[in-house]
Protein backbone atom coordinates (compact mmCIF):
# COMPACT_ATOMS: atom_id res chain seq x y z
CA UNK A 1 0.00 0.00 0.00
CA UNK A 2 1.50 3.59 -1.10
CA UNK A 3 1.88 6.41 1.72
CA UNK A 4 -0.88 8.03 -0.08
CA UNK A 5 -3.69 5.08 -0.07
CA UNK A 6 -2.57 4.40 4.17
CA UNK A 7 -4.36 7.88 4.59
CA UNK A 8 -7.14 8.05 2.44
CA UNK A 9 -10.84 6.63 4.30
CA UNK A 10 -11.72 3.51 3.02
CA UNK A 11 -15.20 2.50 2.43
CA UNK A 12 -15.78 -2.06 2.14
CA UNK A 13 -18.74 -2.11 -0.50
CA UNK A 14 -20.24 -5.77 0.14
CA UNK A 15 -22.84 -5.91 -2.68
CA UNK A 16 -23.74 -9.10 -5.50
CA UNK A 17 -25.06 -7.36 -8.15
CA UNK A 18 -21.56 -6.35 -10.25
CA UNK A 19 -23.20 -3.34 -11.80
CA UNK A 20 -24.31 -1.87 -9.02
CA UNK A 21 -20.81 -2.74 -7.09
CA UNK A 22 -18.92 -1.12 -9.89
CA UNK A 23 -21.39 1.98 -9.69
CA UNK A 24 -20.29 2.05 -6.30
CA UNK A 25 -16.79 1.68 -6.83
CA UNK A 26 -16.37 4.38 -9.13
CA UNK A 27 -18.65 7.01 -7.35
CA UNK A 28 -16.16 6.30 -4.21
CA UNK A 29 -13.17 6.51 -6.20
CA UNK A 30 -13.67 9.85 -7.83
CA UNK A 31 -14.25 11.47 -4.19
CA UNK A 32 -11.03 9.94 -3.02
CA UNK A 33 -12.03 6.56 -0.91
CA UNK A 34 -9.95 3.20 -1.22
CA UNK A 35 -12.55 0.78 -2.16
CA UNK A 36 -12.73 -2.79 -0.71
CA UNK A 37 -15.36 -4.73 -2.73
CA UNK A 38 -16.57 -8.05 -2.13
CA UNK A 39 -19.86 -10.34 -3.84
CA UNK A 40 -20.91 -12.22 -1.67
CA UNK A 41 -21.48 -12.73 2.18
CA UNK A 42 -18.79 -15.92 2.90
CA UNK A 43 -16.01 -13.29 1.44
CA UNK A 44 -17.34 -10.56 3.13
CA UNK A 45 -17.05 -12.53 6.81
CA UNK A 46 -13.58 -13.43 5.46
CA UNK A 47 -12.40 -10.29 5.32
CA UNK A 48 -14.36 -8.54 8.25
CA UNK A 49 -12.46 -11.19 9.92
CA UNK A 50 -8.74 -11.04 8.58
CA UNK A 51 -8.91 -7.16 7.73
CA UNK A 52 -8.13 -4.02 8.95
CA UNK A 53 -11.41 -2.39 9.65
CA UNK A 54 -12.75 -0.22 6.97
CA UNK A 55 -13.85 3.99 7.47
CA UNK A 56 -17.69 2.66 6.77
CA UNK A 57 -19.64 -0.39 5.00
CA UNK A 58 -22.06 -0.27 2.69
CA UNK A 59 -23.70 -3.59 3.17
CA UNK A 60 -26.60 -5.14 0.75
CA UNK A 61 -29.17 -6.89 2.56
CA UNK A 62 -29.70 -9.91 0.28
CA UNK A 63 -26.79 -11.49 -0.49
CA UNK A 64 -25.17 -15.03 -1.35
CA UNK A 65 -24.38 -17.49 1.65
CA UNK A 66 -24.61 -15.38 4.49
CA UNK A 67 -27.30 -12.60 4.25
CA UNK A 68 -26.72 -8.82 5.14
CA UNK A 69 -28.29 -9.37 8.79
CA UNK A 70 -25.93 -11.75 9.64
CA UNK A 71 -23.31 -9.73 8.27
CA UNK A 72 -24.71 -6.73 10.48
CA UNK A 73 -24.44 -9.11 13.28
CA UNK A 74 -20.64 -10.26 12.89
CA UNK A 75 -20.01 -6.80 12.32
CA UNK A 76 -21.46 -5.40 15.97
CA UNK A 77 -19.50 -8.34 17.70
CA UNK A 78 -16.00 -7.75 15.86
CA UNK A 79 -14.27 -5.62 18.49
CA UNK A 80 -12.03 -3.71 16.16
CA UNK A 81 -15.36 -3.60 13.73
CA UNK A 82 -17.65 -2.56 16.42
CA UNK A 83 -18.29 0.83 15.81
CA UNK A 84 -17.40 1.30 11.94
CA UNK A 85 -20.58 2.82 10.61
CA UNK A 86 -22.74 0.66 8.76
CA UNK A 87 -25.12 1.49 5.74
CA UNK A 88 -27.34 -0.78 4.33
CA UNK A 89 -28.87 -0.65 0.71
CA UNK A 90 -31.56 -2.94 -0.38
CA UNK A 91 -34.22 -3.59 -2.69
CA UNK A 92 -36.87 -4.45 0.11
CA UNK A 93 -39.06 -1.55 1.34
CA UNK A 94 -40.95 -2.48 3.43
CA UNK A 95 -41.24 -0.69 6.70
CA UNK A 96 -40.28 -4.22 8.87
CA UNK A 97 -37.20 -4.89 7.00
CA UNK A 98 -35.65 -1.26 7.60
CA UNK A 99 -36.56 -1.45 10.67
CA UNK A 100 -34.87 -4.53 11.52
CA UNK A 101 -31.90 -3.13 10.00
CA UNK A 102 -31.38 -0.37 12.20
CA UNK A 103 -32.54 -2.70 15.24
CA UNK A 104 -29.88 -5.26 13.85
CA UNK A 105 -27.28 -2.01 14.50
CA UNK A 106 -27.17 -0.26 10.77
CA UNK A 107 -26.84 3.32 11.05
CA UNK A 108 -28.95 3.92 8.30
CA UNK A 109 -30.84 2.16 5.57
CA UNK A 110 -31.15 3.52 1.91
CA UNK A 111 -33.62 1.83 -0.33
CA UNK A 112 -32.03 1.24 -4.15
CA UNK A 113 -31.92 2.36 -6.93
CA UNK A 114 -30.27 4.90 -4.50
CA UNK A 115 -29.40 9.08 -5.30
CA UNK A 116 -25.66 8.72 -5.70
CA UNK A 117 -25.49 12.36 -4.32
CA UNK A 118 -27.12 11.16 -1.12
CA UNK A 119 -25.45 8.52 -0.29
CA UNK A 120 -22.37 10.14 -1.20
CA UNK A 121 -23.34 13.01 1.58
CA UNK A 122 -24.35 10.65 4.19
CA UNK A 123 -21.00 8.56 3.59
CA UNK A 124 -19.43 11.98 4.01
CA UNK A 125 -21.28 12.53 7.82
CA UNK A 126 -21.11 9.17 8.86
CA UNK A 127 -17.47 9.47 8.30
CA UNK A 128 -16.96 13.19 9.20
CA UNK A 129 -19.00 11.65 12.72
CA UNK A 130 -16.78 8.73 13.35
CA UNK A 131 -13.01 10.02 12.35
Amino acid sequence: MSQNEEHKLSVLVIEDDESIAQLLKFLLEHEQYLVHSVMDGQLAREFILKQEPASIVLLDVMLPYVDGFELMSLIRATPNWKSVPVIMLTAKTQEKDAVRALDAGANDYIHKPFSPAELLARIRRYVRNHG
